[in-house]
């Protein structure tokens, strides 16, 4: 199994980080890389408790990802699984890390359970992408 570590410092603090992660009406307006629209988010944010984001393509094509929370400490740590809809193997997990330093915040996300090279490369991308939409959804609102 191939683990991802990406990271991306943003202008926020942890707090306000970890609310635009876990609402659902925030994760519609930053969620995903360019080209890609969340067009729906569910959260229930508690250990056990599960989410579903819908990512729709320019070419219209959906893509729904699901999981489990699994660790919950505002407003540090997420932890949850990772699942495509429907589910085409084990689950992948996802850490979630937010440390202050100052006005801004180091996000650190560790993608776990990756099968092989070029999914790793895809979620690369993908979450290389979410960090620039996040960045520019909560800079532009500061």
């Amino acid at each position: 199994m191939i683990t991802l570590v990406v990271r991306r410092t943003i202008r926020a603090t942890p707090e306000r980080l970890f609310d635009a992660w876990t609402r659902p009406e925030e994760l519609r307006k930053w969620w995903g890389p360019q080209g890609v629209t969340c067009i729906a988010a569910e959260v229930d944010l508690r250990v056990g408790g599960r989410y579903r984001i819908a990512n729709q393509f320019a070419d219209g094509r959906l893509l729904w990802i699901s999981g489990e929370f699994e660790l919950i400490e505002r407003p540090r740590t997420l932890a949850y699984t990772w699942q495509l809809e429907p589910p085409v193997g084990p689950a992948e997990r996802v850490v979630v890390t937010l440390e202050a330093h100052g006005p801004d915040t180091c996000v650190v996300v560790t993608h776990q359970r990756i099968t092989d090279a070029k999914l790793r490369q895809q979620h690369e991308q993908g979450w290389l992408g979410c960090f620039e939409s996040l960045a520019g959804y909560l800079e532009s609102r500061s």
